[in-house]
C-alpha cells in the first residue's frame, strides 16, 4: 500500500529561496514541490517547512548517561531521554558523540562507550527512537588508552564521523592558561602545587601520544571511509596537519586564521549554535557570528543545547548582513549532511528522504510544531 502525505499553505525553505506552496510525500520520500496551494493536504497555516536538522556534534547524550559525577543512568533510558529532546528540537539525524580515551578530565572506562553504542543500535532496531542515530567518536589523542577504546569500534558501520582532539594545556582550545585555570584549577579547587603537577602530566601525555595516535586513527578512518574532523585548530600549522590527515570538517576553530585556512582548503568549518545564540564562545575564543560575517562558517552544531540548532539560523538571518534564512538553514541541514556523505537528506527536493520540520516563528525563539522522519510523524 502506498503511503502518501501532502502539505499545503507552507513557506517551503529550499536551498536558495523560500516559496509558498505544497509538498507531496510518498513512501517516505519527497516526490513533488509545487508553488501555490495546488493540492489538498495538511494545512501548515503559513508556517515554514524546512528539512530535518542534521546534528554532527552533540555531547548531550553524555549528560543523560552521567547526570552527576560518578552517577550512571540506565543506557536505554538515557538514550530515549536524549532522543526525545533532540527530536523535539527538529533534529532528525543525530551523530551521538562517544568519548574515546580517559584523561585527567575523567572519562569512561573501556567498554562503557561500546555498551552505549550497542544500546543505541538496539533502540533503533526496536523502534524506540524518533531521530536517526549515528555515531561520532570523539578521540582524545593525548590519552594513553585512546587506541584501546577506539579498537572497540573497528567493525561498527554506525561510526560515520571521528574527531581528533587534544585538550592538554597550551594546545588548541586552551592556548592561554586563563581559561584552563578556570576550567581545571578553580572548578576543582586545586592548590597551585597540585595544579602544576596536573599540567605537567597533561603536557607530557600530549607530547608522548598526540602525534602517533592522531596518525593511527586517521589511517583507520581513511581505510574505512569514515569522515575525519579536526578539533579546536588554532594555527596554520594545525590546519596543515589536518590537511595531511585527510580532515573534511574543522570543528570549533579558535582563531579566524585557522577558520579561513580550513574553509579555503575545502573543509566544512563547524561552530557551535550556542555560540551564535549567545554571541560569543563560552571558552573565550572567536565568535561564530564573526566567521559568518566573513563568509567562512559552513556548519552549526548544537553542542550542548539541542534547541540551539533550530534557533541559531534564525539569529544569523536576522542579525548578520548577507546571510539569508535559506543560507543559514543550510548550515544545519544540507551542508552537514553533505560533509559526512549523507546525500539522501538535508534538502527539500524530489527523491530525497522526507525528513521535514514544521516551524512557527514570528520573532524570537522558533517553535517546531511537527517533525517527520522519512514521512512518518515522530513529534
Amino acid at each position: 500500500m502506498t503511503a502518501e502525505l501532502a502539505f499545503t499553505n507552507a513557506r517551503i525553505v529550499l536551498e536558495d529561496s523560500i516559496v509558498s506552496g505544497s509538498v507531496l510525500v510518498r513512501d517516505g520520500k519527497i516526490v513533488d514541490i509545487s508553488e501555490g496551494n495546488v493540492r489538498t493536504g495538511e494545512d501548515l497555516e503559513g508556517d515554514y517547512l524546512i528539512p530535518g536538522l542534521v546534528e554532527l556534534h552533540t555531547d548531550h547524550l553524555e549528560q543523560h548517561y552521567s547526570p552527576r559525577p560518578g552517577v550512571r543512568w540506565n543506557m536505554t533510558a538515557a538514550i530515549q531521554a536524549h532522543d526525545a529532546q533532540v527530536a523535539s528540537s527538529g533534529i532528525t539525524t543525530v551523530f551521538d558523540c562517544l568519548r574515546m580515551g580517559a584523561d585527567e578530565d575523567g572519562g569512561f572506562e573501556r567498554g562503557e562507550m561500546r555498551g552505549m553504542a550497542d544500546a543505541i543500535q538496539a533502540a533503533e532496531r526496536e523502534g524506540r527512537l524518533r531521530s536517526n542515530h549515528l555515531i561520532h567518536l570523539r578521540c582524545e589523542v593525548s590519552a594513553d588508552n585512546v587506541l584501546e577504546h577506539f579498537s572497540d569500534f573497528e567493525t561498527d558501520p554506525f561510526v560515520r564521523l571521528v574527531s581528533l582532539m587534544d585538550h592538554a594545556p597550551g594546545q588548541r582550545q586552551f592556548q592561554t592558561m586563563d581559561q584552563y585555570i578556570f576550567y581545571y584549577q578553580k572548578k576543582r579547587g586545586l592548590s597551585d602545587d597540585v595544579f602544576a603537577e596536573f599540567i605537567a602530566r597533561r603536557q607530557a601525555e600530549s607530547a608522548r601520544n598526540s602525534t602517533p595516535h592522531r596518525l593511527a586513527i586517521a589511517k583507520v578512518c581513511s581505510e574505512r571511509s569514515i569522515t575525519v574532523a579536526s578539533h579546536d585548530d588554532a594555527t596554520l600549522s594545525h590546519v596543515g596537519e589536518a590537511i595531511e590527515n585527510g580532515v573534511k570538517i574543522a570543528e570549533f576553530p579558535t582563531s579566524f586564521d585557522a577558520a579561513k585556512a580550513s574553509h579555503e582548503a575545502g573543509m566544512s568549518v563547524l561552530m557551535g549554535a550556542p555560540n551564535v545564540v549567545r554571541g560569543k564562545s563560552h571558552s573565550g575564543n572567536i565568535a561564530a557570528r564573526d566567521l559568518a560575517e566573513k563568509g567562512v562558517l559552513d556548519v552549526l552544531s548544537s553542542d550542548y543545547v539541542p534547541l540551539s540548532l533550530l534557533y541559531a539560523p534564525f539569529v544569523l538571518a536576522d542579525e548578520v548582513e548577507g546571510v539569508s534564512l535559506p543560507q543559514a538553514l543550510a548550515m544545519v541541514t544540507a551542508t552537514p549532511a553533505k560533509s559526512v556523505g549523507l546525500n539522501d537528506r538535508g534538502r527539500i527536493a524530489p527523491g530525497l528522504r522526507a525528513d521535514l520540520v514544521r516551524v512557527h516563528r514570528q520573532e524570537g525563539v522558533p517553535v517546531a510544531r511537527a517533525i517527520w522522519r522519512e514521512g512518518r510523524r515522530v513529534a
